[in-house]
């Protein structure tokens, strides 16, 4: 869980991805010797922080956003959400302008505007526009894995372990996926128009549930505020049973991914979001259960060398 322990650790709310990308190009091209297949990396200013891994001919595409939730500092030391944070009053906030590195507390205190709903406890005045992220605090116990930026930092991880035995397919690391989406758009144009990519997988992290449990096996979304398209969902559901892998079926009304920015695009690129679920959601705490994070490793290398 090492390398787990260091993408929870690195500072990247929506907008500062380049954190995130940085260290996966220096991991990527370390690695990738001792990967079955060794990818063409495609990445730069055409496609601003994000990384695309071409693995043999691929079918299918894993989406997975490298963002996190956090605040961006306005005036007074008001912090403004990025994506939906839930800290409780007193969560420890990091970050670093130019006078230096920056520790400080949430308060809770109502603003007139909208979404300026914390205020920062420190003892100077914080530079306009500096970023602000939950302090990690990493446990790794018999059965549990928690910290903040499970989501989606689990879901990249993830997607590094299939990379090792994957053949042929794509993975996709994102950006902005927690603050409105924004990028899943022209990655997926890359992929359809470039390589005829026209399946996709969403590799990120969803919640426990009165449905979904801790413990009983990857979730599989039948749908949040998007639908999937039912032909592919069930086609996936029955190479899911196929496999024996532990699975659970998720139905929700609210939340998103990287496959509601896909399925708003111009591209006939059917998805579907498979994840572990953890608790205590975009919080300092989030949790999730050893076995759901081997079922979801096993359960994307089996539909990626299947679908």
């Amino acid at each position: 869980m090492e390398l787990l322990k260091k993408l929870c650790s690195i500072h990247a709310p929506s907008g500062s991805e380049y954190a995130v990308s940085e260290f996966l190009l220096n991991y990527i091209k370390k690695e990738q010797k001792n990967w079955k297949v060794k990818p063409d990396i495609i990445f730069g200013n055409d496609f601003q922080d994000c990384i695309v891994l071409i693995f043999g001919k691929p079918r299918t595409a894993i989406f997975s956003h490298m963002d996190s939730v956090g605040y961006t500092v306005g005036y007074n030391n008001n912090l403004i959400k990025i994506g939906g944070p839930s800290a409780k009053k007193g969560t420890t906030l990091v970050g670093e302008d130019s006078k230096g590195k920056i520790e400080c507390n949430l308060i809770a205190e109502q603003d007139d505007h909208e979404f300026l709903v914390f205020s920062a406890d420190y003892k100077r005045e914080i530079e306009r526009g500096t970023t602000l992220t939950y302090k990690p605090n990493f446990r790794d116990d018999k059965s549990y894995i928690q910290c903040c930026y499970l989501d989606n930092r689990l879901g990249i991880w993830s997607a590094l372990e299939v990379a090792k035995t994957l053949e042929n397919g794509a993975i996709v690391f994102s950006a902005w996926e927690e603050h409105g989406g924004g990028s899943a758009g022209y990655l997926g144009k890359f992929l359809y128009e470039g390589l005829g990519v026209k399946q996709a997988l969403i590799s990120d992290i969803t919640w426990v549930t009165e449905g979904v449990k801790h413990g009983k096996g990857v979730a599989i979304s039948v749908r949040d505020s998007g639908i999937p398209r039912k032909t592919y969902l069930n086609k996936i559901i029955a190479l899911a049973k196929k496999s024996k892998i532990p699975y659970q079926l998720e139905v929700e009304s609210a939340g998103g991914s990287d496959g509601l920015a896909l399925q708003r695009s111009s591209y006939p690129i059917d998805w579907c979001f498979i994840g572990a679920a953890e608790a205590n959601v975009h919080t300092p705490d989030e949790k999730v259960h050893k076995k759901d994070i081997k079922a979801m490793v096993d359960l994307y290398v089996y539909l990626m060398k299947n679908l």
